[in-house]
């Protein structure tokens, strides 16, 4: 899945809109609206007759949308009440709905219509208008009733479809339907959990117009045509030789899960440097590791970590003076300084990304970098000349220029101790593998997600389990077609 900034898709509907008959756009996309909204309908109530949906109208285009649409299923019986959010409307839309029989409603009656409703449809706000919500629409907003279905028109009123972030309040959807292509908000954190499932309708838009994507969501697909697989020619160092720097005296499970992500993973080889206890352990779980120093194509740097600790903080900053391509994890982000030449993907969660942004000039709290993933780690990536993978319920991989990668795929379960390890050992093999940090950072998500779902079944799991199950998710991966993962 792609999508495409509002500039972009303004001008490609610009564009549209001179080679089309006048309307024919919002025709197209209120037909799909009234689809889906009968899909729905049925799915949940088992019917469409009789019905009641509610469309909250504002001023714009989505409300023209939302009114088309609602005068399609009020000819198929449904009771529709429109509600509007806005002293503009769409004349053409509006008079539409109440000749196929729907109603106009009073402000007033709104919060009553809410309540009998068996869905909504959001038509309050769309591209062109500034986030966040005011007056009737946010106390519409704040008043939907818990469980009533909302299907967003193009995106949830409200939130910022370039960047993501959600101004209180904002409509929360269960649905979204999109038209021409998708819009950033859709994929990216916070607002893609306001958005709920995507659906993406074709409504004629020049894809040469639109240009390149802003934000591309991963399919397994795409991980599987990247993921590195052995010839007949090739022996372990062709494969990929990782040197693994982790753990220390007191995290010495890092050590075992970032060696054991990466041999998981398909590596051809992994070397292995810290202090004798975590040594012994990732000896004992993983014969095949070599302990010691010895020429590598890539590095896993910081899982478990201690900046204080002088000797893996000294082999941290032989290995980011190397030129081999690097994972800066955990504790190594806080000895990463200046810009690397080689190639480099940092794998923060929020609180390590808002260290690493103060360190370098830039003071915020991790809250703030939860409000605004994608701007932070842009931020990060222009200071380091890094790809930062933002790790989180969905993970954002951001090189310091092109479109970035959007990742909802992982089971919430994987949020637990050692599976951003087991992550970084996966990222190493493919850097050591020879891709660049952006497929590198996107393929690993993709395939470490796909072990969280087989580890997980939908409970509880932890990083070992994940890492177990790794070699049957790249199985699957390369063997045959897996379902699209996440929302």
């Amino acid at each position: 899945m792609r999508a495409h900034a509002v500039d972009a898709v303004r001008a490609a509907e610009q564009a549209a809109m001179a080679d089309l008959r006048d309307g024919a756009l919002m025709q197209r996309a209120a037909s799909a609206l009234a689809s889906v909204v009968v899909g729905e309908l049925r799915r949940r109530t088992g019917g469409v007759y009789g019905r009641r949906v509610v469309l909250l109208v504002g001023p714009g285009s989505n409300g023209g949308d939302a009114s088309w649409a609602g005068a399609r299923l009020a000819a198929r019986g449904v009771r529709v009440d429109a509600v509007l959010t806005s002293g503009r409307v769409h004349g053409g839309g509006l008079e539409a709905l109440r000749r196929a029989g729907g109603r106009v409603a009073d402000a007033g009656t709104a919060r009553g219509l809410l309540g009998r409703a068996d869905l909504v449809v959001d038509g309050i706000l769309g591209i062109g208008a500034r986030p966040g919500l005011e007056g009737l629409a946010a106390d519409l907003a704040n008043d939907m009733p818990p469980g009533l279905p909302v299907v967003a028109v193009d995106l949830p009123s409200g939130v910022d479809p370039d960047t993501g972030e959600t101004p209180v309040p904002h409509v929360r959807a269960d649905t979204t339907v999109t038209f021409g292509t998708a819009k950033p908000c859709l994929l990216v954190p916070p607002a893609n959990e306001a958005a709920g499932r995507v659906v993406v309708v074709d409504i004629g838009l020049d894809a040469g117009r639109l240009g390149p994507a802003a934000v591309e969501r991963w399919e397994p697909a795409d991980a599987a045509a990247r993921w590195p697989v052995p010839g007949p020619d090739d022996d372990k160092y062709s494969r990929g030789v990782l040197g693994v720097v982790a753990g220390g005296q007191t995290y010495t499970g890092a050590a075992v899960l970032a060696t054991g992500g990466a041999v998981a993973a398909g590596v051809g080889m992994v070397r292995y440097l810290g202090p004798p206890a975590p040594t012994d352990l990732v000896r004992s779980r993983w014969p095949e590791v070599v302990p010691g120093d010895g020429r590598v194509q890539a590095w896993v740097l910081g899982p478990g970590v201690d900046p204080d600790d002088d000797g893996q903080r000294r082999a941290v900053e032989a290995a980011l003076g190397s030129a081999e391509p690097c994972v800066v994890d955990a504790g190594a982000l806080a000895v990463l300084t200046g810009r690397r030449a080689a190639p480099t993907l940092l794998t923060p969660h929020a609180g390590e990304l808002a260290r690493l942004l103060s360190s370098r000039g830039e003071p915020v709290e991790r809250a703030d970098v939860e409000a605004r993933p994608l701007h932070h780690a842009r931020v990060a990536a222009g200071l380091t000349g890094a790809t930062v993978l933002l790790k989180g319920a969905t993970a954002l991989v951001v090189p310091p220029e092109g479109p970035v990668r959007a990742q909802p795929d992982g089971p919430h379960w994987l949020a637990t101790a050692g599976s951003g390890d087991v992550l970084s050992g996966i990222a190493g093999v493919l850097l050591a593998a020879g891709l660049d940090p952006l497929d590198a950072g996107s393929a690993a998500v993709v395939v470490h997600s796909l072990a969280g779902h087989l580890a997980s079944r939908g409970g509880p799991t932890s990083a070992s389990a994940v890492l177990a199950a790794l070699p049957t998710a790249v199985a699957s991966l390369l063997t045959r077609p897996v379902p699209a993962l996440g929302h």
